[in-house]
Parts: C-alpha cells; structure tokens; sequence
C-alpha cells in the first residue's frame, strides 16, 4: 500500500500528520508542494482543492487532519497491532 502525503515544511497541520507518520512507522512518498496555494497544482489534480495536508492512500485521499490522523490510526496503529 503506497501512501503520498502532499504537505509544505511550514504548516503545524503538516507537521502533526508527519509526525502521527513518524510515531507508527509508517512508510510513505513526501511531496512538498509549493507554498503559495495557486501554484499546488498537484494537490488540486489530487484532491480538488488547494489546501494541506492531503493523505492519498490508493484510492482513497483524505483532506482534512483530523480524518487523516483518524485514518492512519485505524490502517496503523493499535488496531494493526493488536492483529500482529
């Protein structure tokens, strides 16, 4: 399962999600995207919109920190070790 997170070095939210990424050892693709919000191309053709953090994992890509950080607890953290 690959997993993108579309994210700038400066933004807290970004920082949270890197983190929350860094806690369960998780693997992922960065791509830091330019800081003004007109020129992050790639997140718009991504997630719609021009905003980050944006988690894409497969299919399913995640727009807001809370359902990123509810998403990668539920596929990584202690549900997926109490299964290990």
């Amino acid at each position: 399962m690959a997993l993108t997170l579309y994210h700038v070095t400066w933004c807290p939210d970004c920082e949270e999600v890197r983190q929350k990424l860094a806690d369960l050892h998780v693997e992922y693709e960065h791509v830091v995207v330019p800081d003004v919000r007109r020129m992050r191309k790639v997140v718009q053709e991504v997630s719609g919109q021009y905003y980050v953090p944006v988690l894409k994992d497969g299919d399913v890509v995640l727009t807001e920190t809370d359902d990123i950080l509810n998403h990668l607890d539920k596929t990584f953290g202690q549900e997926r070790i109490a299964g290990s």
